[in-house]
């Protein structure tokens, strides 16, 4: 479970923003939150914020911690990172509209995960070199400490002690997890591996600038799982998602692409299949279409469904950049839905939108609605509906929409209103 995330001096979030999971006490919706039996932590989060106010690139914090962690693991016991399992990378750009320009920026994420709650951070320094230097480093099992550094010194904790003395050097540019992940063994080893499964496998960043560089392009991308080639049981839960969703797909037509190049094709073929229909309105067949040939709506909820469907049964944080990017309101409800249920006990969703009928209080939790307000300074916050006090009986929508929380673009309708008068 993700508790908090914190970052400093990344894109528009000059001064220290916080992502806080955990759950206020309140009495409505309590089936809306997990307990970890150390925290509270609620399932959703929706973002809402004016364009430009700093939403994406809330995100992309959270992609750039998660890819600047795990490119940074050897892989394999080579003693080289594999390129072939690195993530994309984004740039780190701190914040800009100021005279004194800070070359650090910090990043920390407390999360819960085996029974344990894990707390690690570090603080990037690129002021003297074109690679980010590691000013601190820090990393806590349990409130524990394990080890915390300041540039290329290691201090260990007392528990750990042992273990970490015998690997006390450590490059400048790169993670201390990273010397830890590949020469520790033991419990120490066993804390990184905690990490690294954590990061890989429950930690998902979907985010739209860099997996969607295309319309269509996730058809060609990360658009399906092997598993619908394998299990036909997940297979079937998938397609009955898909035909509930009322978009004509009657089933999923998935085979292994026995001509596929090794470097360029895919290894399975998907089609979507439609029912075919006589004169008198009969079923007569039905026609196999390419995944490429549905909307880019259907291809993003066909994507989706198989996130949420993994994330849910595994456990972790499924994490979104405009969810609601060419879905119906209803689709999107409809997976929010997924996750606040009853049946979800091990699964979040993080995500941006715009969709203002999200934001009712039969939907959301005062504590699950968050928004990202932009100063005049061009400097980026965030706050929840539970940090401003928010009465549980108000109206969400309407009160956000008049600009009673903030986080709204006011137009000067004063230019357009001038040129109608000389017209």
């Amino acid at each position: 479970m993700l508790i908090m995330f914190r970052t400093r001096n990344f894109a528009s979030f000059k001064d220290e923003v916080i992502l806080d999971m955990r759950a206020v006490s309140y009495k409505e919706m309590k089936s809306h939150v997990i307990d970890t039996g150390k925290n509270r932590v609620v399932k959703t989060l929706a973002i809402f914020g004016k364009n430009a106010s700093g939403k994406s690139n809330l995100i992309s914090a959270l992609y750039f911690f998660e890819s600047y962690i795990l490119n940074q693991f050897f892989e394999d016991g080579y003693g080289a990172v594999d390129k072939a399992g690195r993530m994309p990378n984004i740039k780190r750009t701190t914040f800009k509209l100021t005279r004194d320009i800070d070359p650090t920026s910090e990043f920390e994420i407390i999360f819960f995960s085996q029974g344990k709650t894990y707390q690690y951070g570090f603080i990037l320094n690129d002021k003297n070199n074109k690679n980010a230097q590691i000013e601190e480093e820090w990393l806590l099992v349990d409130d524990i400490v394990v080890f915390e550094r300041k540039n290329d010194v290691i201090s260990a904790g007392k528990k750990y002690q042992k273990e970490i003395e015998q690997f006390e050097k450590v490059r400048n540019d790169r993670l201390y997890i990273g010397t830890l992940d590949y020469f520790a063994d033991g419990r120490i080893k066993e804390i990184i591996d905690a990490i690294k499964s954590y990061l890989k496998e429950n930690f998902n960043v979907h985010f739209e600038l860099i997996l969607e560089s295309s319309v269509k392009g996730l058809a060609f991308a990360a658009s399906y799982s092997e598993r619908l080639f394998k299990d036909k049981e997940y297979k079937s839960i998938v397609e009955s998602f898909v035909k509930s969703a009322d978009i004509g797909i009657t089933r999923i037509d998935i085979r292994e692409n026995k001509d596929a190049n090794e470097k360029n094709d895919a290894k399975y073929k998907i089609k979507t299949a439609h029912n075919v229909y006589d004169r008198r309105g009969n079923v007569a067949g039905e026609e196999l279409f390419d995944l490429n040939m549905e909307s880019s709506g259907t291809i993003r909820y066909f994507s989706f469904i198989q996130y949420v469907l993994d994330i849910m049964e595994k456990g972790g944080v499924f994490i979104v950049d405009e969810i609601s990017a060419r879905l119906h309101p209803i689709l999107t409800k409809f997976i929010v839905d997924l996750f606040q249920s009853t049946k979800n006990t091990k699964a979040q969703l993080i995500f941006t939108t715009h969709d203002v009928s999200l934001m009712n209080r039969k939907q959301m939790r005062r504590d699950e609605i968050a928004l990202v307000e932009k100063n005049d300074r061009g400097e980026s916050r965030i706050y929840t509906l539970a940090d401003i006090r928010t009465r549980s009986d108000a109206s969400f929508s309407k009160d956000y929409m008049s600009g009673k929380y903030g986080a709204i673009p006011i137009i000067d309708e004063s230019w357009l209103n001038n040129k109608m008068m000389e017209g």
